[in-house]
């Protein structure tokens, strides 16, 4: 066999083997949809959940996974952002930085479970903060910060070195050259991997389920005062997202309509986790634009 008919089946296998990836993934994602999207209305979207009758909805879930997110990802991105800027742009090689990233690509490597029965030890236990909001987001920001690092580092070092020096060269200082010009550069790549880590928070359910909690207390969504238990804002009250409700539907059998709750509140997580993405992507491109005026 010649050079090009190598070459023709080689490139075959790979279009081949990236079109069977992508078929099992569109038959997942339909199938899912197909089952869960008949059972979607505005009731089953806004409406609490009933434990022991049929008809409940997954409002206060719904609402409880995006809040969840917006805590965690107050938390997580400045963390891994300045540390991903110390590990591209400052940090000089050695003992200390091979450490770091050594315990960067542990963490990363760690079952959701674990992080989440560390975060039951630390947080719920031992601060005494119980199962809560604030619980699960440090749990959770423990679990995605390995990852939103060492993307944002990669992301910073994929940007060719001239133009760090093009920023030195009209008097920049390095820290001035890092913020206009380096991270602007490379806010693409960094947006990326905030959405890939907000995908993972959004559907996580193993570290939430030990931090906070599998209840979802009714919320007065009139009540804006967050101290108070019934508020929607207070982040120390117990919080059953979406994943956590599907998984305790399916394990725990109580809900007459279980089956139907269930295939509807995967298809709306499903339907969250996609528009989320395509919006990110969206808002990413204008920031790049304008921030680069490319």
């Amino acid at each position: 066999m010649d050079a090009k008919k190598a070459d023709k089946v080689a490139t075959g296998v790979l279009y081949g083997i990236s079109g069977i990836i992508v078929l099992i993934l569109a038959s997942l994602l339909g199938y899912i949809l197909v089952r869960g999207v008949p059972h979607i209305s505005w009731n089953f979207l806004t409406r609490p959940s009933k434990t022991y009758q049929s008809g409940g909805g997954i409002g206060i879930q719904l609402f409880n996974s995006f809040y969840l997110l917006f805590i965690t990802m107050i938390i997580s991105i400045p963390i891994s952002l300045g540390a991903g800027i110390y590990l591209s742009e400052y940090a000089k090689k050695g003992l200390l930085t091979d450490l770091i990233r050594t315990s960067i690509e542990i963490l990363s490597s760690l079952p959701s479970v674990v992080v989440g029965l560390f975060g039951f030890l630390i947080f719920v236990i031992q601060a005494g903060l119980g199962f809560s909001i604030i619980s699960g987001a440090l749990a959770l920001t423990f679990f995605n910060l390995p990852l939103l690092t060492r993307n944002v580092e990669e992301s910073l070092r994929a940007v060719p070195h001239i133009q760090r020096e093009a920023g030195l060269a009209l008097g920049l200082s390095r820290w001035e050259t890092v913020k206009k010009v380096i991270v602007p550069e490379a806010l693409p790549g960094i947006l990326t991997g905030v959405i890939l880590g907000a995908g993972r928070i959004f559907g996580e359910a193993a570290a939430l389920i030990y931090t906070a909690g599998q209840s979802a207390p009714a919320l007065d969504f009139t009540n804006w005062n967050p101290l108070s238990i019934s508020s929607p804002l207070n982040i120390f009250r117990q919080a059953e997202t979406l994943a956590v409700h599907i998984w305790k539907v399916n394990s725990e059998g109580n809900t007459p309509d279980g089956a139907q709750v269930s295939a509807g509140a995967s298809a709306v997580l499903i339907i969250a986790v996609l528009l989320f993405n395509f919006l990110a992507r969206f808002i990413g491109k204008k920031i790049h634009k304008k921030m680069t005026s490319a």
